[in-house]
């Protein structure tokens, strides 16, 4: 990777924002990169707005991405879709929640983790530190739900 690579992830409270911003970080920097993380929780306690940054590549100086300079936007709730597409660069690559057929979810609550998958298909990291990521943040009663979930998004 030459540049830094800016990846926005956007929800409500309780959706696993914080969680896949981890995974994906913990990924990043399993694969040698500087990463810088930064999070807006706003009312997250009670369903409200998150979104969470993840920056990466050789040299990261700020955690904020500025506002339409995102190359990747995941959003976790489909109502959330529109009111954050203004952070996506032109040319950038949206990952809303319609894309994953839910029915097929093992658990709904692995939404978060399927979108994950969608994500690795557009970022050059082995799909070994992605699972070894997965299992590092979640607890191992959820592993098998977790990539059951990651291999649906993966999948495509």
């Amino acid at each position: 990777m030459d540049g830094v690579t800016n990846v926005k992830f956007a929800g409500l409270g309780g959706q696993g924002i914080i969680t896949a911003t981890d995974i994906l970080a913990g990924v990043a920097f399993a694969a040698g990169l500087d990463v810088k993380k930064a999070e807006v929780h706003g009312m997250s306690q009670r369903g409200g707005a998150v979104t969470s940054d993840v920056r990466f590549g050789p040299c990261v100086l700020s955690p904020l991405t500025p506002e339409g300079a995102s190359d990747i936007l995941v959003v976790v709730a489909e109502d959330q879709v529109e009111i954050n597409r203004r952070h996506l660069k032109p040319g950038g690559v949206l990952i809303a929640p319609s894309a994953v057929d839910a029915a097929k979810l093992q658990n709904r609550k692995s939404l978060n983790v399927a979108l994950l998958g969608i994500l690795s298909r557009h970022l050059p990291f082995p799909e070994s530190l992605w699972i070894e990521s997965l299992h590092a943040h979640l607890a191992p009663a959820l592993h098998a739900a977790n990539d059951q979930a990651f291999a649906l998004g993966r999948a495509g």
